[in-house]
């Protein structure tokens, strides 16, 4: 997660430029700072590989256009820029459309490049055409077509300023091939810089006034637009007025797992008492998010319009969000956070106390199972407990959806606003193409993906671009045989009658080990400590690995 840095502002045109469209786009990801691009190419867009071929920026080469919209929206949470996927027409552009929804839900800034037909075959019912403005307008914040050859640049830096403005998300461009074979000549466009926002001094004073007055006050940290930077100065603001803060549902890190003021995540799988925090706070400060669906229980907590809520979003619209609305400040995190430090107010008793009882509450809950092992099946318990203390503080885990990604939510040490990457809309098959963007853009870091047997093949195939591009993540897979998730739904309304929802699967350490990758097959729980083991070391040599996990179905839940 990261918030947006502007850089300085671009005064003018930058170097006159006689070339083809295809080429200016390239030219101008290479300006704006594009590092990588997630590709799976087609013949519409021949002329964009063709000026990435001398390209400073990496080509990643993906095995299916969803894996590469994955990757490019975990690359727009993790660095400074948007991420970005470049796919073909018609059927490339209906596998990337999940990866736009994820950018959507989860605010990350993200460009999909598409190649369309040429122009003259528009409403021909050409092969592989479609209609790009009526598939993606009500899921990206706008839809681009070059229909200018001249303008390829300047379009460029429009989808990047869009993504990267106000409330961030996902910006699609189609791209005509027979204009982008067309030669243009003239200046690339500057960096457009997005405006961050910040506290007014009326938003300061009310923001004291509201502290001063509160009794068990509570900030809640959230949203994909994160610095490491803003995270540490908002960290020791908190610490040094014994201040509370909670973390959004899949969002961890912001404010460290050993921070004295961290009192836990918030959303599905949380324990009771952080649910009950919601309505028993006197304030609540959302930094970066609003109290939307998943944090308040389906808009049921803390819906009371007598409720103070400060929220702080650079979003004017404010989507997503229920309950009061006492004040907001529109400003992006790091510009938020920026100005509290002028906010200095004398430390109370109540909070103290307060943060005390919910930091207690918070060490029980994530406090490791010891590392013991049992007779019989491996048990996920046994794997967190020999994996976590084995982990370096900078570690990162990815995950997608599906009841084991509890286990992170619980126990991972995330300790900075990069460590945990996820998919807040709950998209399965976010996982592996996530540790793979993960593992390239921080190649020294030890990268954890933890996935279900059902999710885990959903972007399996993703680890032959593992292999490709050196990443060397370390995937857990929990085998239960089954999509747990909605076995337990079913369990509580059609209880005994299971239906849709069972799996036969492959050997997954095999399946590692012919992708170029190191399998361990766990089958009792005793394996578990070598597998932990021997994994951790294989990710530190030149492959990543895999450990199979194989869990009684219905005794996983803690």
């Amino acid at each position: 997660m990261t918030a947006i840095d502007n850089g300085p502002a671009t005064s003018g045109a930058s170097i006159l430029s006689t070339e083809t469209a295809g080429h200016a786009i390239v030219r101008t990801l290479e300006e704006h700072g594009i590092q990588r691009a997630y590709v799976v190419p087609g013949e519409s867009f021949l002329d964009v590989l063709d000026g990435l071929h001398e390209s400073t920026i990496d080509t990643i080469v993906c095995r299916h256009e969803g894996g590469a919209a994955y990757m490019a929206e975990a690359e727009g949470k993790i660095t400074s820029h948007p991420g970005i996927a470049m796919v073909t027409r018609g059927p490339g552009a209906a596998n990337a459309h999940v990866g736009i929804h994820t950018a959507w839900q989860d605010s990350t800034p993200m460009v999909l490049f598409v190649g369309l037909i040429p122009s003259d075959h528009r409403g021909r019912e050409a092969f592989q055409e479609f209609d790009i403005s009526a598939w993606f307008d009500s899921g990206a914040k706008k839809v681009l077509i070059l229909d200018t050859a001249s303008r390829a640049s300047e379009i460029v830096a429009e989808a990047i300023f869009i993504a990267r403005s106000g409330r961030p998300g996902p910006v699609v461009v189609g791209l005509p091939e027979d204009v982008l074979r067309r030669r243009v000549a003239g200046p690339h466009h500057p960096i457009l810089p997005a405006a961050g926002g910040g506290m007014t001094h009326r938003d300061s004073r009310l923001l004291h006034d509201l502290l001063q007055s509160a009794k068990r006050p509570l900030f809640v940290t959230g949203g994909s637009d994160w610095d490491e930077e803003s995270a540490t100065h908002l960290t020791r603001w908190l610490e040094q007025h014994n201040l509370p803060a909670a973390a959004e549902w899949r969002t961890e890190g912001v404010i460290p797992f050993d921070s004295p003021s961290y009192v836990g995540p918030l959303g599905y799988g949380r324990p009771k008492p952080t649910i009950d925090i919601l309505d028993e706070a006197d304030l609540l400060v959302y930094v970066g998010t609003v109290p939307g669906d998943v944090l308040t229980s389906g808009f049921r907590a803390r819906q009371s319009w007598a409720k103070k809520n400060v929220l702080v979003s650079i979003d004017t619209e404010l989507r997503g969000r229920s309950g009061a609305v006492t004040h907001q400040i529109v400003a992006r995190p790091s510009r938020f956070v920026r100005d509290l430090a002028s906010i200095d107010l004398p430390k109370s008793p109540n909070w103290t106390k307060w943060t005390g009882s919910l930091r207690d509450q918070q060490v029980r809950f994530a406090e490791l199972p010891a590392p013991r092992t049992r007779d019989g099946a491996a048990r996920m318990d046994t794997l967190m407990a020999h994996l976590v203390p084995r982990l370096r503080r900078d570690a990162v885990v990815t995950f997608g959806a599906g009841e084991h990604t509890n286990w992170a939510h619980r126990y991972f040490p995330a300790s900075s606003s990069s460590s945990m990457i996820s998919a807040g809309n709950g998209s399965m098959g976010y996982s592996v193409p996530a540790a793979v963007a993960a593992s390239l853009n921080f190649p020294e870091r030890q990268i954890i993906c933890i996935a279900g047997d059902g999710e885990f093949l959903m972007n399996g195939q993703e680890l032959a671009t593992a292999a490709q591009y050196g990443a060397r993540p370390l995937l857990v897979v929990m085998d239960n045989g089954e999509y747990g998730t909605i076995r337990t739904h079913q369990e509580r309304h059609y209880p005994g009658r299971v239906s849709g929802t069972q799996l036969q699967n492959p050997d997954f350490a095999r399946y590692a080990e012919a992708f170029g990758g190191t399998g361990f097959r766990v089958d009792r729980d005793d394996q578990v400590p070598q597998a932990v083991a021997e994994a951790l070391d294989a990710i530190s040599g030149k492959s990543f690995a895999l450990i199979h996990l194989l869990v009684d179905q219905r005794t996983q839940a803690y």
